[in-house]
């Protein structure tokens, strides 16, 4: 019971991390570049790419490894409904997701070097944050949709 106990709150922790550090990184993003400032953009692009990788990737490790661990600790069937849901969802928020890996690197490289040279931001900047944004919808909206399932299981098995 004490392990059961122990990695429902892992589990549960580390999806508030996603949650949470998926929406910050956004908002901090989006606000960054919103500003116009060069010297914010370029520090708020390498800090997203830090919280990424120290919160978003051990996260998403975290999840599918509890889950199935609960999973099975409980008794759920691994191919219950609600839990190929969590699945898909799953698979299409990591598709989102690592893409965006690559272009908050490159924001952050671009939104430096354009600070260094005090140039305006590149259209490449431009055109790779709007990418970003769009591809942060399905991976926003498909971890909503994992807590929609975990929250109402019972009455989908």
């Amino acid at each position: 019971m004490e392990l059961f106990l122990a990695l429902r709150l892992i589990h549960i922790v580390s999806a508030a991390i996603l949650f949470g550090t998926g929406l910050g990184i956004a908002f901090f993003m989006f606000m960054a570049v919103k500003s116009g400032n060069l010297a914010y953009i370029a520090s708020t692009a390498r800090q997203v790419v830090i919280a990424d990788f120290i919160f978003t990737a051990v996260a998403v490790v975290v999840q599918p490894v509890t889950g199935l661990w609960l999973a099975l600790i409980v008794g759920y069937p691994l191919l219950s409904p609600w839990l190929v849901g969590t699945y898909v969802l799953y698979a299409v928020a990591a598709a989102a997701w690592l893409p965006v890996v690559y272009i908050q690197m490159r924001l952050a490289d671009l939104a430096q070097r354009a600070f260094e040279q005090k140039v305006l931001l590149p259209d490449e900047f431009h055109r790779l944050f709007r990418v970003w944004f769009i591809l942060g919808w399905p991976g926003f909206l498909s971890v909503l949709g994992i807590f929609v399932l975990m929250v109402f299981r019972s009455a989908l098995t």
